[in-house]
């Protein structure tokens, strides 16, 4: 049964369709559809995760297409991991919205004491979750590929602490980087346990490649992936060379920090106008209302991260960003 908060229409262009990735399903981790490759040498073991929600196409065809180069890494240890898979194997271009969970949002599950509640549903994501947990507990760098509604310009959503952009400045791409904590109604797992941890060497990234369906989302996908790997420093320097030179040069990086996370209250939540995200606004405009409840802009230069469709209570609406020095 599709969940209701999943069953509204979409409009917008389908333009990639998803690769078969049931081929993995076995892996040789100890956990379904999660594949890693050892160089038996010092360094560390990466993380290439796709399809947290099963509609987020971009990041099952780059993991597909990295695991069919066959790479060894030189150092370290690489992994890829198709997380969802559930949802992902239910998508339908027809209705490609419902596929993005079964149960519940994969992406809420990894805050303290969440996995572990003996209390909590039981639902499709919380075994997949509870599954990969273990595994995810050895990684010492994720990048976690994602994508986004509305069309917009791909961003690198670096967490909560100063060594995510860090991070993100050595991979080099996109040029927006955000710093920001995530969501109200639950934490993210590129946000996990020592990933936010700013004492900790573990970091993670994750990349919203553009909107769902358009076809340079994948491209953005597999060019972040082979800089991530490149800056980790376990696969040659010139990996990925003959690809990422067909890719248009890199525009220098702007950084942003989440100031305030628009939660919905109200079942009369409506924006003022149809955003799509990234625009830049001056202080005081209105973004939105919520029942009585104004939503105007609170920086001087206010940004739009991301803007929702799915306006239900409890859900982020939007989060509003500011321009950062790095």
């Amino acid at each position: 049964m599709t969940d209701p908060l999943l069953d509204y229409h979409n409009d917008l262009p389908v333009e990639l369709s998803p690769p078969d990735i049931t081929e993995y399903r076995e892996g040789n981790s100890g956990v379904e559809y999660v594949q890693t490759m050892d160089s038996g040498t010092p360094g560390p073991h990466v993380l290439i995760s796709a399809v947290v929600h099963g509609n987020e196409l971009c990041g099952a065809i780059a993991a597909d297409w990295l695991l069919q180069q066959a790479v060894e890494p030189v150092a370290g240890r690489l992994s890829v991991g198709f997380m969802n898979v559930e949802a992902y194997l239910s998508y339908d271009s027809n209705h490609p919205n419902r596929s993005r969970w079964v149960d519940e949002d994969f992406n809420r599950l990894w805050g303290p004491g969440v996995l572990a509640d003996p209390k909590r549903r039981i639902t499709s994501e919380l075994r997949r979750a509870r599954a990969v947990q273990p595994f995810l507990a050895t990684v010492d760098l994720l990048l976690d590929i994602h994508s986004m509604q509305q069309p917009c310009v791909p961003l690198m959503m670096a967490g909560m602490v100063a060594k995510g952009r860090d991070l993100a400045a050595q991979v080099g791409i996109p040029s927006a980087v955000i710093t920001d904590s995530g969501h109200t109604e639950g934490m993210r797992m590129r946000d996990y346990a020592a990933f936010r941890d700013p004492d900790s060497t573990r970091n993670a990234l994750l990349i919203e490649c553009g909107q769902h369906w358009e076809r340079s989302a994948a491209d953005v996908a597999k060019a972040t992936m082979v800089r991530f790997l490149r800056a980790s420093k376990i696969v040659e320097n010139d990996f990925g060379h003959d690809w990422l030179k067909t890719m248009p040069a890199a525009p220098a990086q702007a950084f942003y920090k989440v100031g305030e996370i628009v939660t919905v209250e109200s079942d009369a939540f409506i924006f003022d106008r149809p955003w799509k995200g990234f625009e830049h606004l001056a202080k005081d405009t209105l973004i939105a209302r919520d029942g009585s409840r104004l939503i105007t802009a609170p920086f001087d230069t206010t940004v739009l991260i991301m803007p929702s469709k799915r306006l239900h209570p409890g859900k982020t609406a939007v989060r509003l960003a500011h321009p950062i020095s790095q």
